[in-house]
């Protein structure tokens, strides 16, 4: 639901004439960007923060594909000496024309992190045409309190420009020294990765290092990185460099050039190597540069949503935030198998031949274990239960270049859905449905109408989906345009049937959670799983506030326990690099509306005080408070309950440990409320203690201070109910 406020458009700053450069302010005064054209006719910006210049006059634009203008152009239409021009959209433009207005409003989220979002921002469009082509595109700027956002707009112009393919975007941010910076590797398929930081100078001989086992083996480039780019300033500001609303367009990576300090946009291209199909009218993703001299605004910016178009499903009464539990752990952990059998050759005859295959006995989706699961979680309350590995295929799935894998639609002889989903209603609980693609996409759109109302028909209203491995069509990469629209067009259809979609590796969100918030949260990250695979870095839930959660939730499946993997399967010696109290902060550290409890029930049962806070913990928020921060170190957040006076403190701390000192300030003047204090104890440490947890409680008013030490990986929960 939203709710306007106002809305105004003038005529206001631009400080100069049409011919000149152009001088966009933000609504406070602190945020300034300049727009010019340079002698050669090239479009450059610059911004400024405090008076402190973030970036340096940087160029726009984009190259085309010489084959592509040709189906566009016809030689008579160009001069000839001026042929060379066909695939030039980045230089020999004029200004013809600027406008320029205001925005503000406050909207409601369906669900999020507050109640109410303002969008503020002043606005400039610069239409320019390119002479030698007559060619026109639009760069549209928005400028916020936090940050800016810009884009490419290509408006319909007859036959001058209608279809067009991309060579590459040309985008720069051109930096003003040798930040520090928390970077992911560049890669087309994954963002799977554990985070570097390190001086830009210093990505390059780092590269390899970074660029573990899980890539794609498609680096662009040894100076390559993803975004969201999160970067600290010698001087103390703080950049971060993202993008909104990636529809019909590839995602963009930053290429460095280490030598001046200036990223480059990176497209990630088709199988072919173009990097995108465009037909006019239409546009490119927002640019997102946010800035300040403190962390905390980072983590409270809303430019990414803000950037993206409101609510296009008018009924969202059936998107529900949902705390979950699953059949999910045991398989990371190699406890028990998504597979029903290893007999290869049987079930590879075809889906009848499964009745001659022998068990293996390992395997977890069966309906008497299942229903186990679900007698957990209606006991302990939780709205949900994921079942993976119910649906026949398991078998032979990875990595063949299958494009026929999985039917979504037919289970295996030891999962019986209808006495599954009979007994999950009677235990007022629901299923939520495992779809792995197997990244065989074209299939999943064939037996996508018959496998959501599959799920309709059984109960289930939520759906987790998976693309792992290479991409079919051959070639193709997870984060290219066709890709990219494939993602969205799932979205979309499942909204038709009115389920809810948790998308792993699928590329990464970039707010279109506000537009069609039945995406209810996303993997797209290295998350907890990876803890069972050797483990992540203690600093690593550190970072993807900053980073990765930028553009929308992540189901990062937090809530481990039993920190020695080999405690649940002998033959895996992973550890997870986290204490319980850090485990428990995640649900309010790491913000969605889609909360999994991740570890065994048994693992829960031998913790049942340190698992009362899951239970606890609310999903959604009126209100959000950033107490501290440091990207890569610790942060604390304060959370509000949706419609309720229960408030939920997180804090988790990296590498080296952290002391916080929070006041509880945010609490209503003259009330009394309870605390219950969940943290490491005085031993406890990620590595060597981590189950080391203390529990207590404590009368706070809105005058309470609190000095609390978190472990190294570790942290501390608070839940605060009014007395």
């Amino acid at each position: 639901m939203q709710k306007k406020i106002k809305g105004l458009f003038l005529l206001l700053f631009v400080t100069c004439s049409i011919a000149s450069a152009q001088t966009l302010t933000s609504p406070n005064g602190q945020l300034n960007m300049n727009f010019s054209l340079s002698g050669d006719g090239s479009p450059t910006y610059s911004l400024t923060y405090k008076g402190k210049e973030v970036i340096k006059p940087s160029k726009l634009g984009l190259e085309l594909m010489p084959e592509a203008v040709q189906r566009t152009f016809t030689f008579e239409e160009i001069p000839s000496e001026n042929k060379d021009a066909k695939t030039n959209f980045y230089s020999g433009f004029k200004i013809a024309g600027t406008k320029t207005s205001t925005f503000d409003e406050t909207w409601q989220p369906v669900w999020g992190e507050t109640k109410d979002i303002r969008n503020h921002y002043n606005e400039l469009a610069v239409t320019l045409n390119q002479p030698a082509t007559d060619r026109q595109i639009i760069i549209r700027f928005r400028l916020f309190d936090e940050g800016l956002g810009f884009r490419y707009e290509f408006p319909i112009q007859g036959n001058k420009l209608t279809y067009f393919t991309i060579k590459e975007e040309l985008t720069q941010f051109a930096l003003t020294g040798d930040h520090v910076a928390i970077w992911l590797p560049g890669d087309y398929d994954t963002q799977e990765y554990d985070y570097t930081t390190s001086k830009l100078s210093e990505i390059r001989s780092l590269f390899d290092k970074a660029y573990t086992e899980n890539s794609s083996q498609t680096p662009f480039s040894k100076t390559g990185v993803q975004t969201s780019l999160q970067m600290k300033t010698a001087d103390g500001l703080y950049i971060n460099i993202h993008e909104a609303a990636l529809i019909n367009y590839a995602a963009m990576h930053l290429n460095l050039d280490d030598k001046n300090f200036v990223f480059q946009s990176w497209l990630t291209p088709d199988g072919t190597g173009a990097k995108g199909y465009i037909e006019t009218p239409s546009q490119s993703p927002w640019r997102t540069i946010i800035v300040s001299d403190d962390a905390r605004d980072i983590l409270a910016s809303n430019i990414t949503l803000n950037l993206n178009e409101p609510c296009k499903i008018a009924d969202t009464s059936w998107i529900k935030p949902t705390k979950y539990i699953g059949v999910w752990w045991e398989m990371i952990t190699g406890k028990s198998d998504w597979a029903y059998t290893n007999d290869f050759p049987v079930v590879q005859i075809g889906i009848s031949d499964y009745s001659k295959a022998k068990p293996t006995g390992r395997h977890g989706a069966t309906t008497a274990h299942v229903k186990e699961y679900i007698d957990f979680a209606a006991l302990h309350g939780f709205d949900g239960v994921l079942v993976e590995g119910w649906n026949i295929g398991w078998e032979d799935w990875f990595g063949h270049q299958k494009e026929f894998v999985f039917d979504f639609i037919t289970p295996y002889p030891d999962f019986n859905v209808a006495e599954v989903r009979d007994y999950a209603k009677s235990k007022g609980v629901k299923m939520i449905m495992h779809h792995e693609t197997s990244s065989s996409v074209r299939n999943y759109e064939w037996w996508m109408d018959k496998a959501y109302q599959f799920m309709k028909d059984n109960g289930y209203d939520a759906v987790k989906s998976g693309y792992v491995g290479d991409m079919l069509p051959h070639g193709d990469h997870h984060y290219s345009q066709w890709q990219d629209n494939h993602y969205l067009h799932a979205i979309k259809k499942a909204a038709d049937y009115k389920i809810m979609v948790n998308a792993h590796e699928a590329v990464r969100p970039t707010g279109i959670c506000r537009t069609y918030p039945n995406l209810i949260g996303n993997e797209s990250a290295r998350g907890t799983e990876y803890q069972a695979f050797g483990g992540s870095k203690p600093n690593h839930v550190t970072v993807l506030p900053f980073t990765r959660l930028l553009g929308g939730p992540m189901d990062y499946t937090p809530g481990i326990f039993e920190m020695d993997i080999a405690k649940i399967n002998p033959g895996n010696t992973s550890h997870v690099n986290a204490t319980i109290a850090n485990q428990l902060a995640l649900y309010v550290t790491m913000y969605s509306p889609l909360q999994m409890a991740a570890d065994l029930p048994e693992n829960y049962n031998r913790f049942l005080d340190a698992f009362q806070f899951i239970k606890d913990v609310a999903l959604d928020w009126d209100d959000s408070k950033y107490l501290e921060a440091e990207p890569g170190e610790y942060l604390t957040i304060a959370r509000k309950a949706k419609g309720s006076d229960k408030w939920f403190v997180g804090n988790v701390a990296g590498e080296n440990g952290f002391t916080s000192n929070i006041s509880f300030d945010f609490l209503d003047p003259g009330k009394k409320y309870m605390a219950t204090i969940y943290a490491d104890a005085k031993d406890a440490h990620y590595k060597t203690n981590s189950q080391a947890y203390t529990i207590r409680t404590m009368e706070v008013t809105s005058k309470s201070k609190l000095k609390q030490v978190s472990a190294p990986g570790g942290g501390f929960a608070i839940s605060i109910l009014p007395k």
